[in-house]
């Protein structure tokens, strides 16, 4: 059934008709600006779950967006002061709000909210601003000086000589985070979780921390920011008691509310030893927690919470606060639940070296699940899908727990019906209908692959250390579970297990990643720039090294028609041979931890961008007026109470629109302090 899809900017014109609102009248695409569209996510059969479940998604729900704060200040020390100044001017400006400049700081301000800071959630780059300074400074002196986050004895005027630089001088704390080759990562990149310290004193400082062949090495720096105390570097915890305080107090008082409705015995100790971790910030507890995190099989309704991806540390050891609530789609969840219970077969037929396979492939666990709030680094971009725990030796001693977020990737294919992509970038009818048929099953597929096996897979030999390819550790990790969903969604297993209809279908998957790699994806890469975030340069990797080594038989070609340039896949099994001999090297040397090879591969194939194809692909784009990015705003959960005050159940409502939800947040949902 085709579904409803209008776009608007600024609020959404819809009467929502709570959890029993038609299909054909939800509308998806909710804002537009810049370069990021706006879209809303349906929590399908939320009304079937029972009174506790729904009871525990709302107090977890709310714990999730108590840690909104945190990713703020980790991203960049100045952000809390920047959003709450731009939303003190916004709210209170009383002349015309349809004047350019003030439609451009409202459009500046979305994008904070979008990348959770000043910079692009996916480029890394610091936002330009497309007002004056002029202009701002006269929305400063208009508000009262109560609503500006000045600091104690700081006069108006000071303030703005500290801050306006941040925002408008490009060349100050340019992205947060560089990972450009021979600089120092941590002096050139803009996150907040290193001060005062260079990259060879954080690398000796965790150096002499680190004990040689630990089988079971916590994830040293996770939680913690490094300073410099006097002369000695030193770590400033995230805890109950220490930095980030007051907002995991919060978050804590709604994990032990969701602790007392838990739906058995297994989830409330995962989320009591959660609790444990959050009061004292104890590495090793939180390796106890992820255990029983993972081990927790049997409760529909999960969870993350907490500091989980490395991915905006240039060193890769810094995780960002996210959370994720969801509960299982029992129907969707039996694909996943046929390729983990298959997960032994393909560790065993991987065509990498068998020193680097696992003998016995433990606790492989996937599903299929509705999303019901995103929070942290899942909001407002979210991933569509999810492997955890990032622990090598947790994973081979107690396994993974992976997720497919159909409702997501739902949201992002209604919004995208009818957007003319296809059809301006595949070479043929014959790709564009494979990609109508098998486009979505594929794509899915692809997901539950990446996620629940080839992150999975594998292992590090004895005494190589997680963190070996530092900065390169992210591409690497990601390109290695990408190989593995594609060398394998091709395979005949996945018609004989039923996953997929014949022997035809995978090469919609292949399509559209070669496409994507090569060049579609360039459309979120300013002109100019290389390729930062750890997820593009994976693809590009993929793609690019494919190219290449397909060139003397013109495996992979790049064709012009009409001025317009085209990807053609001549050969799809041997491109199936590529991605085979790609996944054996990658897996050497993620098991040897090769950084030089690592590097090699990533600086080559994954960095560089095409200039001239990046320009074509760029005008190509504007002319659909497709965003590149998307981002989403979350339902609202009210509890619903009868005459005595007790809860009878948990309403779900669709019609908050993207400022108000952000302005809500900023309201309700802020303690911390404007600098940590």
């Amino acid at each position: 059934m085709k579904q409803l899809i209008t776009i608007m900017t600024g609020i959404l014109l819809l009467t929502s008709c709570g959890k029993q609102q038609a299909d054909q009248e939800f509308v998806y695409s909710v804002d537009k600006f810049a370069d990021i569209e706006i879209l809303r996510y349906k929590v399908n059969h939320f009304e079937d779950l029972s009174l506790n479940q729904k009871l525990l998604i709302f107090y977890l729900s709310e714990a999730a967006i108590e840690g909104r704060d945190i990713l703020y200040d980790q991203h960049h020390k100045h952000n809390l002061t920047i959003r709450r100044m731009l939303e003190a001017v916004y709210q209170h400006y009383d002349g015309d709000r349809n004047a350019e400049e003030f439609r451009s700081l409202e459009t500046y301000l979305k994008q904070v909210w979008m990348g959770s800071g000043i910079h692009h959630h996916y480029s890394e780059e610091k936002f330009k601003p497309g007002f004056s300074e002029e202009f701002l400074s006269q929305l400063i002196d208009s508000v009262d000086v109560s609503l500006l986050p000045l600091w104690d004895s700081e006069d108006v005027e000071t303030f703005k000589a500290r801050i306006f630089p941040v925002i408008f001088d490009a060349t100050l704390y340019p992205k947060r985070m560089n990972q450009e080759a021979d600089v120092d990562l941590i002096l050139t990149s803009a996150n907040n979780f290193y001060e005062g310290v260079t990259q060879s004193e954080v690398e000796a400082f965790y150096a002499k921390m680190k004990k040689w062949n630990d089988p079971k090495p916590v994830p040293y720096g996770l939680n913690s920011k490094v300073v410099k105390d006097g002369w000695r570097v030193v770590e400033k915890t995230y805890k109950l008691d220490g930095m980030y305080g007051a907002a995991i107090e919060r978050i804590v008082y709604w994990l032990e509310k969701a602790a007392s409705v838990a739906e058995n015995e297994q989830q409330k100790a995962v989320i009591n030893s959660l609790i444990a971790f959050y009061q004292t910030g104890d590495l090793k507890q939180y390796d106890e927690y992820s255990i029983l995190w993972v081990q927790d099989l049997e409760s529909q309704v999960d969870f993350v919470n907490g500091f989980t991806e490395t991915y905006t540390d240039p060193l890769g050891m810094k995780a960002t606060w996210e959370s994720i609530v969801n509960f299982k789609d029992l129907d969707a969840t039996r694909r996943t639940e046929i390729i983990s219970s298959n997960a032994q077969w393909f560790e065993d037929h991987s065509p990498i070296d068998e020193q680097f396979k696992k003998e016995e492939v433990k606790g492989v666990s996937a599903k299929v699940i509705t999303a019901a709030m995103l929070g942290g680094d899942c909001y407002p971009a979210t991933p569509i899908g999810i492997n955890l725990p990032n622990s090598d030796w947790i994973r081979k001693d107690y396994g993974s727990k992976s997720v497919t977020i159909e409702n997501i990737t739902d949201a992002y294919n209604k919004a995208s019906a009818g957007s003319g992509f296809n059809e301006e970038f595949m070479w043929s009818e014959e790709e564009i209908e494979r990609a109508k048929e098998y486009g979505s099953l594929t794509g899915n597929l692809h997901t539950d692959l990446h996620e629940c096996l080839g992150h999975g897979s594998g292992k590090l030999l004895p005494g190589v250390s997680p963190d070996a390819l530092r900065a390169y550790g992210s591409p690497i990790e990601e390109a290695r579970a990408d190989l593995f969903a594609l060398y394998y969604i091709a395979d005949d297993k996945m018609v004989e297990l039923g996953l997929l209809p014949d022997e035809e279908a995978y090469k919609a998957t292949y399509y559209q990643y070669i496409m994507n790699g090569l060049m579609t994806q360039l459309t979120r890469i300013q002109p100019g720039k290389n390729i930062e975030q750890a997820h593009m340069r994976n693809r590009q990797l993929i793609a690019s090294w494919a190219y290449e080594h397909g060139l003397e038989d013109k495996v992979i070609e790049l064709k012009k028609r009409n001025d317009k340039t085209f990807v053609v896949i001549n050969d799809y099994e041997e491109l199936r041979e590529l991605f085979g001999e790609l996944l054996n090297d990658i897996q050497e040397i993620k098991s040897t931890g090769d950084f030089e090879k690592a590097q090699y591969l990533v600086e080559t194939y994954a960095v560089q961008v095409n200039q001239d194809i990046h320009k074509e692909v760029l005008a190509r784009y504007k002319e659909l007026n497709i965003a590149p990015y998307r981002g989403f705003v979350n339902p609202v959960y009210t509890l619903v109470k009868d005459s005595s005050g007790e809860i009878i159940d948990v309403d779900i409502s669709y019609k908050e629109n993207y400022v108000d939800q952000n302005l809500r947040y900023s309201r309700d949902y802020s303690v911390l302090p404007a600098y940590n």
